[in-house]
């Protein structure tokens, strides 16, 4: 199937862990708290940089930290009345609202020249070009696709917004178009077949080719006209279904009402919000139903509180077992046995329901003794409070409880009067991303000046990514400030991904130059990436990958020029999301449907996992982490006191995750299919068999609330995979930042000559079993999947 294999928004607010920014907060501070040695190993490093890199250095802060600094750094963006709009992202098609028309249109011409190419196709010689023929086409497509994507959801000008959806929909229903017609597939179904081609195509351009006829397959392509027809029928009854699903979820009560004295304990602040006379009428999907659980004394008020929020409607429920029944249907005709099968066939390491069954049991199995301990803590702490001789049953409504008072125990013994956030202003937090690269990668952020029309708003800051050997690998555009209009949510963008240029094409490009009023370009070159950067290596001519990264952080004093000081999880959300732009740089394939984040999907959040370990440690921190007034040091006790009382209930939560990873497998197999089929006391019969915590009492129906079953249909273990992987990653490669170990760059270039550079293009086992140097993966079977299960996220010792 021609098409974006990975979307080119890739964004946190994606990720298993966004499903409520409460539980994401909680969650993102569970980084392994440091020892001792590494405590004492707590100073500034020395300094590698490179010759010259130290005026970047500098700047880099300023720009983001310095509001004046960035006005006179930028000057040309604020003299664009008397410059020629470059475009946005320097892509000449798209100076106005109408270019993105214009560009749209002068793609559906490209696209259909190599189509016309690949269908020609006859001789042993042309069928060699064919992968790179089809990638090509998926790049000319994703050009627009994936930079309409981004606009149509970011850019501040409502005109700009509509011609981007309008570009976007055009190219999606040609795309569309491809997927319906079997010449594509029967012409590389033909190459596949003969050894001669193949031996002719080096791994990656085997692996794309793999790739895309899997893709065919799974499109029900090869089935006969009535059955593609129903395919097409029932894959839009999913889309609406899903739609519907999450965006009308509703639980069965609105609202919990009492009498407001059952609310003792709730701050003030948050309850007065909800009194009406003398009840408290607490809506039942608010935030402050959340705080409530923790805080309320009474018992029973917990618990109508508890049994609302675990209700959802059964209406919700409903469309929740049509849309996993309707998905069972499109698996059918696909001829797999469930739905499950026919996600984790290709894109996926697991590549089974069986191989993920054995990776979440071996997790279940090492997490459980954790949560036995946690559970035993709840228990005495609730014997404690209420003055029990024994210890009493634990309820649901409970848990939350008495974890906040052990965790409000733990915090009163912090003695802290400075806040943290004065440590870390934004502009010195980009300047630690680029020391660390510096000494992992031999990569720099180096502050570059925005041309007339180049970024979408004034905030909007542009750093070149220049490395110590290859010079300029990519362009990042910074948006990070907070405006009304704009998407709370953390995200990573790739506009335009890394590929290979042929001569070839450069010619032809340059033959169109100027014609029929398109853009005029300087050079042949720019014509070939529609004006945007290339680097030039050895001869080859490659598209630079060009990333967005969007976030939404608020400047204390508005209207002064006072930084931006982030919270320790806005830090982490921050290095979080440099985890997925460093894949895209750093991936720089010579086909774009492998190139950077577009690899294995439960491979993707490895790297941006593995920078919150990074985000914690005491020699990363000390590379940037100080007062932005005094220039003190951060005193990293303030960091570890935090980490231990977000860690102390990490297995009961994590349980919860692998649960509700065991019940996404559940509801996508061939259990659906079965007339008796209740999704209900499905969800409540894994609480009972792989749960220590109190599972939810008959009557919920909590699986209505479960919107990631439709955005991660049998992939939701994916994050629960990364974060065993990352954390096996830190310890053997990065020795868990013992002994400066997480600024070693020998450790660095091991994970990225092994397993970064690599992108979707080698096989994710072998990148892994390379860069751990455990050849007990190479086979990604279920023996593999069931050993990385056993290692645990917390675990000291290396199995």
């Amino acid at each position: 199937m021609i098409k974006t294999l990975r979307s080119g928004l890739w964004t946190c607010s994606r990720c298993i862990r966004q499903a409520s920014r409460a539980q994401h907060q909680q969650r993102r501070w569970r980084s392994a708290a440091p020892s001792a040695a590494q405590l004492d190993g707590f100073r500034t490093p020395v300094d590698h940089s490179p010759p010259g890199a130290k005026y970047d250095d500098a700047v880099l802060r300023q720009i983001f930290d310095s509001p004046p600094t960035f006005r006179h750094f930028v000057r040309p963006l604020f003299d664009s009345a008397s410059s020629r709009n470059v475009g946005l992202f320097r892509n000449k098609y798209l100076t106005s609202p109408q270019g993105f028309a214009t560009f749209a249109d002068v793609t559906v011409v490209r696209a259909s020249r190599l189509v016309e190419k690949v269908l020609g196709a006859s001789t042993v010689e042309e069928y060699k070009e064919l992968v790179r023929d089809l990638d090509r086409l998926s790049d000319v497509l994703c050009r627009v696709l994936d930079v309409c994507d981004f606009v149509r959801v970011t850019h501040p000008d409502e005109k700009i917004q509509r011609a981007a959806s309008d570009a976007w929909s055009e190219v999606y229903m040609y795309m569309n178009q491809l997927n319906t017609s079997t010449g594509l597939s029967d012409q590389l179904g033909r190459a596949l077949a003969s050894s001669e081609v193949m031996a002719s195509w080096n791994e990656e351009e085997r692996t794309v080719a793999q790739l895309l006829y899997q893709d065919f397959k799974k499109s029900a392509i090869h089935l006969p006209q009535e059955t593609r027809d129903a395919f097409v029928d029932v894959s839009q009854s999913i889309s609406e279904l899903g739609a519907n699903f999450v965006e009308n979820m509703e639980p069965e009560q609105m609202y919990v009402s009492l009498p407001s004295s059952k609310f003792h304990g709730m701050p003030p602040q948050i309850a007065q919000r909800f009194v009406r006379l003398r009840n408290l009428l607490l809506p039942t999907m608010a935030p402050a139903a959340t705080v409530a659980l923790r805080s309320v004394h009474d018992a029973d008020t917990r618990e109508a509180i508890y049994m609302a929020t675990r209700t959802a409607s059964r209406r919700s429920v409903g469309t929740l077992e049509e849309l996993l029944r309707t998905r069972a249907e499109l698996a059918n005709l696909s001829g797999f046995e469930s739905y499950g099968q026919m996600a984790l066939r290709d894109k996926m390491m697991a590549k089974t329901p069986e191989s993920v069954h054995q990776f979440l049991s071996a997790l279940s199995k090492h997490n459980t003794p954790l949560v036995e301990q946690e559970m035993t803590d709840l228990l005495n702490e609730k014997r404690k409070r209420l003055h029990l001789p024994t210890a009493a049953d634990l309820h649901p409504w409970d848990k939350d409880y008495y974890m906040e008072s052990i965790r409000a125990a733990m915090r009163s013994k912090r003695r802290t009067d400075d806040s943290l956030s004065a440590y870390f202003s934004l502009g010195t937090v980009m300047q630690g991303l680029s020391r660390l690269f510096t000494r992992l990668y031999g990569i720099r952020f180096v502050p570059t000046d925005t041309l007339p029309g180049e970024t979408w708003h004034p905030d909007v800051r542009r750093l070149n990514v220049i490395s110590d050997t290859d010079g300029h690998v990519a362009v990042l555009y910074c948006d990070l400030f907070y405006r009304e209009d704009k998407s709370p949510n953390p995200a990573h963008f790739t506009v335009r991904c890394s590929r290979e240029i042929s001569t070839r094409e450069i010619q032809e490009a340059w033959e169109q130059n100027g014609v029929d009023g398109l853009p005029t370009f300087e050079s042949a070159i720019d014509a070939a990436n529609d004006g945007m950067h290339v680097s030039q290596q050895s001869g080859s001519v490659k598209q630079l990958p060009t990333i967005a990264l969007v976030c939404d952080f608020h400047q204390d004093r508005e209207g002064q020029d006072e930084p931006a000081l982030l919270d320790y999880y806005q830090v982490e959300t921050l290095f979080h999301e440099m985890g997925h732009a460093i894949h895209s740089i750093l991936a720089r394939t010579s086909l774009q449907n492998v190139a950077g984040t577009r690899c294995a999907t439960d491979l993707a959040e490895l790297p941006s996992t593995l920078m919150e370990h990074f985000c914690a440690d005491p020699s990363v921190l000390a590379l940037f982490a100080r007062h932005h007034k005094t220039d003190e040091p951060l005193p990293y006790h303030m960091i570890a006191e935090r980490l231990q009382v977000f860690n102390r209930f990490e297995a009961s939560d994590r349980e919860n995750q692998i649960i509700l990873a065991m019940l996404d497998q559940k509801y996508h197999s061939s259990l659906v299919k079965e007339p008796n089929f209740d999704s209900t006391e499905v969800y409540l019969d894994l609480q009972r068999k792989y749960g220590k915590l109190p599972p939810d009492p008959k009557g919920t129906r909590w699986q209505g609330f479960f919107g990631h079953l439709f955005g991660y249909g049998s992939t939701y273990y994916s994050y629960l995979f990364d974060q065993v992987l990352s954390e096996r990653v830190w310890r053997v490669v990065f020795s868990a930042g013992q002994n400066g170990a997480a600024l070693d760059r020998a450790n660095g270039e091991r994970l990225k000559e092994n397993l970064l550079k690599w992108g979707g293009s080698r096989d994710p086992w072998r990148c892994l079993s390379d860069t751990l140097q455990d050849e007990r993966l190479i086979d990604g079977d279920e023996k593999a999947m069931r050993l990385v299960g056993s290692w645990g996220i917390k675990d000291d010792v290396h199995g």
